[in-house]
């Protein structure tokens, strides 16, 4: 903005009234109304539910356009990231601002492999779930009782920072396979120092002392694809509620611990979960195709084609994409024939050519193959 020049402000008019809002613009050109000291200037507040037209704060992390389809992290095309970076380079990128260069990534690379661990006595509170327990809620239990083994995070975050993310970034993934392990009844497999990120967590949910896990190349490329896709989405529900619980001044665990329950939604991180259930649903009655098409069009009908559609995405999911083109790779890879993914790119066929679905918007999402891909890479439902 030059010096000197009066801010651009939007007028609103409240009977006689006219009060002046400042207008703001993002980098991109992407424009918003400061509404912050509306209460204050008029006594009105706004109502906006679910947030649709509510930007929550300024950020130079991600940007997202739905009408055009597009996703950048720190200005790098997210399609360019993941196929070019590992996550490791990538969180790195959220974290600072760039990528880092070869000195930066080997250091950062050494804190995660430092805090690989849990604290030893941690490990027995897996015994005391039950068989039944959902994942995510042995994930929110054990990353919110980090505070009580490092309590020397409690305090700012922001002092010595790359210790504070590198040690939640590391120890998430150890609890993540140990608690796939637990559940299946089967030995724990620590971190190894001699493994990339994705392959030591894949090394630690599929290796056994009978049977030898072959870290394959193209199975962790796979997942650092996914990893990227999933670093981060502006507002969504689950960095919201990390936002809003966060400032009331807790500790950073128990705030990513309230993240990971919002994800564990079924309108938010189960969306994939759902896809599976929908594609098993119409294989197990002969794929027949029409029908389902038809129900879905159907108002009075309760059921819906999971992975259409997107809140923010009027087109095609650019992340939708990547993950399809990594699904099929790694499936000619590994040699496998999944009837799930042809019924899959059948119902995207259908549904890119009917009226129905142009209409609404209604393309594949993230979650549309990213479902399929999971079980591929040997990790369950």
């Amino acid at each position: 903005m030059t010096h000197g020049k009066t801010p651009p402000t939007a007028e609103l008019k409240i009977g006689d009234q006219v009060y002046n809002l400042p207008l703001v613009e993002g980098t991109r050109g992407d424009k918003a109304i400061d509404i912050s000291r509306l209460l204050q200037k008029t006594g009105y507040i706004t109502l906006d539910p679910g947030f649709k037209n509510t930007g929550s704060c300024t950020s130079a992390i991600t940007f997202l356009d739905g009408k055009e389809g597009i996703l950048s992290y720190r200005g790098y095309d997210i399609e360019d990231l993941a196929n070019n970076c590992s996550f490791v380079e990538v969180a790195f990128l959220l974290l600072h601002d760039k990528l880092p260069n070869e000195q930066e990534l080997e250091s950062f690379k050494g804190l995660i492999e430092r805090f690989a661990l849990i604290h030893e006595d941690m490990i027995h509170f897996f015994d005391h779930f039950p068989s039944h327990t959902s994942p995510m809620s042995i994930l929110s239990v054990m990353v919110n009782s980090l505070c009580n083994y490092y309590p020397e995070m409690s305090g700012d975050p922001l002092v010595d920072f790359d210790i504070t993310s590198t040690r939640l970034i590391s120890k998430i993934r150890t609890i993540a396979a140990f608690s796939y392990k637990k559940s299946m009844g089967h030995p724990l497999v620590y971190p190894r120092s001699d493994l990339s990120y994705c392959g030591n967590f894949l090394n630690m949910m599929f290796d056994k002392p009978v049977r030898r896990y072959i870290v394959r190349p193209e199975v962790v490329a796979a997942l650092n694809k996914l990893l990227i896709l999933h670093a981060d989405h502006e507002q969504n529900c689950s960095t919201s509620t990390v936002r809003l619980v966060g400032s009331a001044g807790v500790n950073l665990y128990a705030a990513i611990a309230a993240g990971i329950n919002a994800l564990w939604g079924p309108l938010h991180g189960g969306a994939n979960e759902a896809v599976i259930d929908m594609l098993e649903t119409i294989y197990a009655d002969d794929s027949n195709f029409k029908k389902y098409i038809e129900k879905a069009k159907d108002k009075n009908d309760p059921f819906r084609l999971s992975g259409f559609g997107h809140r923010v995405y009027k087109t095609y999911d650019p992340r939708g994409k990547i993950i399809k083109k990594a699904c099929d790779e790694i499936l000619r890879v590994l040699e496998i024939s999944d009837p799930l993914l042809d019924i899959a790119d059948r119902l995207e066929e259908i549904a890119r050519k009917d009226e129905y679905f142009i209409e609404r918007h209604l393309y594949p999402n993230v979650d549309f193959y990213s479902g399929i891909i999971y079980p591929t890479l040997g990790i369950p439902k």
